[in-house]
């Protein structure tokens, strides 16, 4: 099915797009890919450079006439986010993608994309395969493992980056030019404790709650969406008044960028009146789920299931009212917004795992702000809340948001191509998401930087889609301003 969006417009862009949608490439698993892209360059015959983590430089000559031009880097990442719906098989590591072509939009059966940033690649590698362009010298720079870490971003150092401008192919709006970004930093709150024996006369259910859409952590955080862990406890410690229920197992969220969509437990009630007490809970707080939910999302499923093997061990109860309160306490969301670019979140901050299983409690979150003193207000936040519990926090994987420039060049040739293209003012934004620019700013803090690209939607879960037509309107943009440049 895939091979249809082939024949979609511009050809070379497609082409490469659909070559990704065959190479599996989740974070950490980019070697395939890498080896792909570098074979390119090295085909069409260009200076190609690529690293031992993996990341692909490509040096394409000025087009005749343009030699005198500055370089311009073109950057994009190569790995995806590997989301998938509960009934899906997919094995991110061996699978192909399948993509199929959806009325204006192209998007993907029962998994994630991978438009995000696949096609900021293609349109790079499309760039640099057409001789037909005109242009100064293109450095074109592929980092890997950017969904986790930033790892290949972080590889780079001081004068990796040649270009006197970068243009960044990660963003996610077409109409729309990005001249700063978020900055993260990851927090893990570990908290150890003593199993204790399951309590005789106990029904042992497993809690499921699914349905959720889940989305980018970054860009979807201001939609009110649910958030699976922060769901499940708030039904845990209503339940534990009710029926003093002992839990042994909590599996909730796998990707710390991506909001969690589904959450699992497993729960020992006292046999009798509680269970029953419990049973129609369950039912009740799955309406009440979809009431308040209803215009975020899509069916919720809150299920309870008897178990016919109880488990052994389940947290002492001290622990486990511990863990609820913090859990209940912690902030998840948005915390703040930006003055002058009303609507755009400032700080926040997603609970995106938890596991509780084998004596040990481990939350994982991902603070992102714009501000540096934000970002760490935020995560202050979020470490209070478990270090008053006798947690063990740690903060790592920290990395700088972008600085915006209001005086600069590219951003002026990048506004007027727009307008001679598309007859309209494109909006200046600062995106929530983390860019590898904020990285970038820091080892080449003299190259001038946007970042710019098609209309991607809810990216890092299985709904990401990408709009057809404005692939092809974020190639022209980014051929135009080349001519420019």
């Amino acid at each position: 099915m895939s091979e249809e969006i082939k024949n979609l417009k511009p050809e070379l862009v497609w082409k490469h797009f659909h070559a990704f949608t065959q190479h599996p490439r989740p974070t950490h698993h980019c070697e395939a890919i890498s080896k792909y892209i570098a074979g390119v360059g090295e085909e069409l015959g260009l200076e190609t450079r690529r690293t031992e983590a993996g990341n692909v430089f490509i040096y394409k000559p000025a087009s005749e006439g343009y030699e005198d031009h500055p370089m311009v880097t073109l950057q994009s990442h190569m790995d995806m986010v590997p989301q998938k719906t509960p009934e899906s098989g997919h094995d991110f590591e061996k699978d192909p993608i399948d993509a199929y072509i959806d009325g204006e939009w192209v998007t993907a059966r029962d998994t994630t994309l991978g438009a995000d940033d696949g096609i900021g690649d293609a349109i790079t590698l499309a760039i640099l395969e057409d001789k037909t362009l005109k242009h100064g010298p293109i450095e074109a720079i592929f980092t890997v493992d950017e969904e986790e870490g930033m790892i290949g971003a972080h590889e780079l150092v001081a004068g990796d980056i040649k270009g006197k401008y970068l243009i960044n192919l990660d963003s996610e709006m077409m109409g729309e030019i990005f001249i700063g970004c978020a900055g993260g930093v990851d927090v893990t709150a570990t908290l150890g404790y003593k199993e204790e024996k399951a309590k005789k006369s106990a029904v042992a259910y497993e809690l499921s709650l699914s349905g959720l859409k889940g989305g980018h952590s970054g860009v979807d955080i201001n939609l009110g969406r649910g958030n699976a862990v922060k769901m499940l406890f708030r039904f845990l410690k209503h339940a534990v008044r009710e029926t003093n229920l002992d839990i042994a197992y909590v599996d909730a969220g796998t990707l710390r960028n991506a909001i969690p969509r589904e959450a699992k437990a497993i729960v020992c009630v006292k046999e009798g009146e509680k269970a029953d007490t419990f049973a129609k809970m369950v039912e009740e707080w799955e309406c009440l789920f979809n009431a308040e939910y209803g215009q975020v999302e899509n069916h919720i499923t809150f299920t309870a299931t008897p178990l016919e093997e109880e488990p052994k061990k389940v947290m002492p109860r001290e622990v486990r009212d511990a863990v609820i309160l913090a859990i209940s306490a912690v902030h998840n969301g948005v915390a703040s917004t930006l003055v002058d670019f009303p609507g755009t979140t400032e700080a926040s901050s997603n609970l995106a795992i938890l596991s509780i299983e084998e004596g040990e409690v481990r939350a994982k979150f991902l603070v992102r702000s714009s501000s540096e003193s934000r970002k760490q207000m935020v995560a202050d936040m979020v470490c209070s809340a478990f270090e008053l519990i006798g947690a063990e926090v740690e903060l790592s994987g920290s990395y700088t948001g972008w600085q915006p420039n209001a005086q600069s060049h590219l951003l002026d040739v990048t506004k007027e191509s727009y307008k001679e293209l598309f007859k309209s003012e494109p909006k200046l934004q600062i995106i929530h998401g983390g860019l590898e620019t904020g990285l970038f700013q820091g080892i080449a803090p003299e190259t001038d930087m946007v970042s710019v690209g098609p209309t991607i939607l809810h990216p890092h879960s299985p709904d990401e889609r990408v709009k057809i037509d404005t692939v092809g309107q974020a190639y022209d943009l980014v051929v135009r301003m080349l001519e420019k440049l």
